[in-house]
């Protein structure tokens, strides 16, 4: 039997790069083994996916010296950074070129960069319609991303760059519907009735996977993924038959999503207006017919409630 491939998949015990793992994992006849890279190997997280499988090493995105080592003899890796953790687009790029340039010098021969969209092609800097943020950005957590797309091609690493877009695992963490004080469940979203392009994080570990199995083929291709595209309005009424009760779509304004004052607030709500008044751009470069050719599972919104009732219920409040 062939020995397989490894993948060192950052974000191993997150949402993006577990998505990745668990779709691996799920094939143990298949052609790839995770090495699951992790700054720390003794969590809960960690240990259950070595349970699983996969391999447990440590790696800091921070600590540039320990990225080669955890990629030595990688045949692929899925490299994405997480701007939650310290809502910087510039320790965000910094994060990137570190990882780009490990990955050229060890040799891997098949990056994912998890990118975005650079907002700045559809709303420029000088475009009062939204604040500009951390002096050269829209969305920063989107635009740096964009920034460092360069930076693997530059360190010479064959790259396919995977840009994804709102998870629908937030509606059970920071989007979850909250009670008004009338007692009625409330999607308080910035987007009119625009349609949000979301997807499911595991179907981002799908597609990944499909795209290390198509190689050479998606090398330097830039897909952009989605599950489905539709207005908050429906998706209020999908989950209203998921928790058993009324959910209210009650638009707010962006300035009034940026003015809630929650850490980050800014950010999400130059996102959701990027969301909005870019709709046609962000779901026109995500066809749905394709990607579900990718990953024939690939759920649209009713389907991923139906897979998460009673989390969703436990999270509306």
């Amino acid at each position: 039997m062939a020995e397989k491939k490894i993948i060192a998949v950052f974000g191993a015990t997150g949402s993006q790069g577990g998505g990745l793992a668990r779709a691996v994992l799920s094939e143990p006849d298949g052609d790839f083994a995770v090495r699951a890279l992790t700054r720390n190997p003794a969590s809960d997280a960690a240990r259950e996916l070595e349970r699983l499988g996969a391999e447990v090493v440590r790696a800091d995105l921070d600590d540039e010296s320990s990225l080669g080592p955890a990629l030595e003899g990688a045949y692929g890796a899925f490299v994405m950074t997480n701007f939650w953790e310290h809502l910087s687009g510039e320790r965000e790029k910094t994060q990137a070129a570190a990882a780009a340039r490990a990955a050229g010098h060890v040799g891997v021969q098949h990056a994912i960069w998890s990118s975005l969209d650079d907002t700045r092609e559809c709303i420029p800097l000088d475009d009062d319609r939204m604040p500009t943020l951390q002096g050269s950005y829209k969305v920063p957590h989107f635009d740096a991303k964009a920034e460092a797309d360069s930076y693997f091609s530059d360190a010479g690493v064959p790259t396919t760059l995977l840009k994804s877009t709102f998870f629908w695992e937030n509606l059970l963490s920071t989007a979850a519907p909250q009670r008004g004080e009338d007692g009625v469940l409330q999607l308080s979203l910035p987007m009119g009735d625009r349609r949000l392009a979301g997807i499911a994080v595991d179907d981002i570990g799908k597609i990944a996977l499909a795209v290390l199995k198509h190689g050479g083929d998606m090398v330097s291709a830039t897909l952009s993924i989605a599950g489905e595209h539709l207005p908050i309005a429906d998706m209020a009424e999908i989950l209203t038959e998921a928790v058993g009760e009324p959910v209210a779509y009650r638009p707010l304004t962006p300035d009034a999503f940026r003015a809630l004052g929650f850490p980050g607030a800014d950010e999400s709500g130059n996102m959701f207006q990027y969301y909005a008044d870019c709709e046609s751009r962000v779901t026109a470069a995500r066809d749905l017919a394709a990607l579900r050719a990718l990953n024939p599972e690939l759920q649209d919104f009713a389907t991923w409630v139906a897979g998460h009732r009673e989390e969703l219920r436990a999270a509306c409040k």
